[in-house]
């Protein structure tokens, strides 16, 4: 019983150790989520900090569009982060049990 608790012990704090590291690679990535063709990109850091905003000054005649676009290439952007992040989370638990419900990162 105790090597089983020391044993879990080890793997939680193993855990936490790639957790943190997972958060400090999320904190420098860096992605860009575009639309219309690429007439419209939203850089995006890992903790969904804007970073850039970049508009094709054609898409600028028609401000509808161009709100359209800027809204789906922040939400591309935004989809992109969440992957990586839940994927690079998922590698940190390392195939620990984590509860249902419980985001990542903390």
């Amino acid at each position: 019983m105790r090597d089983n608790i020391a044993q879990l012990m080890q793997q939680a704090q193993k855990m936490q150790e790639n957790m943190q590291r997972a958060q400090e690679e999320l904190a420098n990535l860096e992605v860009t989520g575009s639309a219309g063709g690429g007439m419209v990109n939203v850089t995006l850091s890992g903790r969904m900090e804007c970073r850039k905003v970049r508009i094709d000054p054609s898409v600028l005649s028609d401000p509808e569009m161009a709100e359209d676009l800027v809204a789906a290439a922040f939400n591309d952007a935004v989809n992109k982060v969440n992957a990586q992040s839940q994927e690079k989370m998922s590698a940190a638990t390392a195939g620990m049990p984590v509860p249902p419900g419980m985001k990542m990162p903390f």
